[in-house]
């Protein structure tokens, strides 16, 4: 049967010791009062001192249990006022040294310890209240029942409710279920009752008192992004305007130039040749503005990578073999496919390599190159042995070349290829000699 048989009463602890205390003097009291009574002295001097031992009998006895349990009472009212949050109270032992004073100092010291903490604990949910009331960002948590137990000012503006008619409910109730479904770190666009627009939305999960707790993080992207964007369209129309400016100047010129000597009369002697002359400049700028609006269309147009697998080592192969400017040593390292879009990544190292062989037959040295695996990326560092790089701030400014004939779009597409794949990339000049070092890191498996 399952079912259990009630527990038999125990004696209390008091009692106990009462008991230990009169069985430790039972023997002596017995023996002494046996001699007495055998003895031959009047039944009256018998009875008063029968009286004597055991009224100190009982007495020494109740006193050794107070003394037991006295403290045990103190250090009770101690716990228990800890217990309330109160740290007023300390125990004083009787002697130092002793057992009991022992007790009593790290009793105390408990006190300090655990008052200590409970001051640093409220100085820090002070300050956590405070910063998650200042920041614009909303933050919810939900318990274990996706029922929400803590909002901030941003989110109740974000919900246009107050927290008492947010609290307690479920994130399906208000509006937020969805967010904990797919990736925890994502955007989205949607429409609350306080604003609209781009949201970025992070979910994770923490636990209080032993119990799973989500916290839903959702900030609002749309004025960054607008920035983000002003300062785009800034870039882009500085750029533009350069480069049309560098164009259209001397074609302005020249025009001027051939309009006034057509207009002359007689012609001179030479207007055919000065006329073929600035004619070859028109074309020629007018090349070189083609050049620049195809690459512009080139990087504007770049498709999302598609993802398959790319053998690391044939993709190395195929990219080396393209390139005859300058030796390429290869230091081979893993076998391994990665995913990714292969025809990309073969253009990211191409360019990559056609411009370490260029900054290296200016000075007849090699081209190095070698991968590895680094944690959960794979990163290919290709080294040259060129003169380095003279202004690094400009790198992977769109346009930005210092080449006669280049279009300055070459590393802005490696890096956002690579920014593609969900890696990065970085150029950097060598610290063991001269030259430059390009380091590219992609994920190694999928994510």
């Amino acid at each position: 049967m399952n079912s259990r048989e009630p527990a038999e009463p125990r004696i209390a602890f008091e009692t106990r010791i009462t008991l230990f205390a009169l069985a430790a003097g039972a023997p002596a009291v017995a023996a002494t009062l046996s001699l007495l009574w055998t003895s031959s002295q009047t039944a009256r001097w018998q009875w008063t001192l029968s009286a004597a031992i055991l009224i100190c009998w009982i007495g020494f006895a109740l006193a050794a249990r107070n003394r037991l349990i006295r403290p045990l009472q103190t250090l009770s009212n101690l716990l228990s006022a800890l217990h309330e949050g109160d740290f007023s109270i300390r125990l004083r032992g009787s002697k130092r040294g002793d057992a009991l004073d022992d007790v009593f100092r790290e009793a105390n010291t408990l006190s300090d310890t655990l008052h200590a903490q409970r001051l640093g604990a409220v100085e820090a949910t002070a300050l956590l209240r405070t910063v998650m009331a200042e920041i614009d960002v909303a933050v919810f948590t939900f318990d274990d029942e996706a029922r929400l137990r803590l909002v901030n000012r941003a989110g109740e503006q974000l919900l246009a409710s107050a927290p008492e008619a947010l609290l307690g409910r479920t994130a399906a109730e208000i509006g937020l279920a969805e967010f904990f479904e797919g990736s925890p770190h994502r955007t989205s666009e949607r429409a609350f009752p306080g604003g609209s627009g781009r949201w970025g939305i992070r979910v994770s999960t923490f636990r209080e008192d032993g119990r799973p707790h989500r916290l839903l993080v959702i900030e609002d992207l749309t004025r960054a992004l607008r920035e983000e964007e002003l300062q785009a369209w800034k870039r882009l129309v500085r750029v533009l305007g350069h480069e049309l400016n560098n164009s259209l100047a001397p074609i302005r010129s020249i025009a001027g130039s051939l309009a006034k000597l057509v207009e002359r009369d007689p012609l001179a002697e030479d207007w055919r040749d000065d006329t073929l002359r600035g004619l070859n400049v028109i074309e020629s700028r007018s090349e070189s503005l083609t050049r620049f609006l195809e690459s512009y269309a080139r990087l504007a147009k770049l498709p999302p990578p598609r993802i398959g697998t790319v053998e690391v080592a044939q993709w190395i192969r195929h990219a080396t073999l393209l390139e005859n400017r300058a030796p390429i040593d290869v230091a081979a390292g893993p076998e391994l496919k990665i995913p990714g879009d292969g025809d990309q990544l073969e253009q990211l190292l191409i360019n990559l390599l056609a411009n370490a062989a260029e900054a290296s037959a200016e000075s007849g040295g090699r081209v190095e190159l070698s991968w590895h695996i680094h944690g959960p990326w794979l990163e290919v560092s290709v080294r040259d042995e060129g003169p380095g790089i003279a202004n690094p701030a400009n790198l992977f400014v769109p346009f930005f070349t210092t080449k006669p004939r280049g279009s300055g779009i070459g590393l802005v597409l490696c890096r956002q290829i690579a920014e593609g794949h969900g890696g990065g990339l970085t150029l950097e000049n060598r610290v063991d000699r001269a030259g430059a070092e390009a380091v590219l890191r992609i994920p190694a498996a999928r994510r």
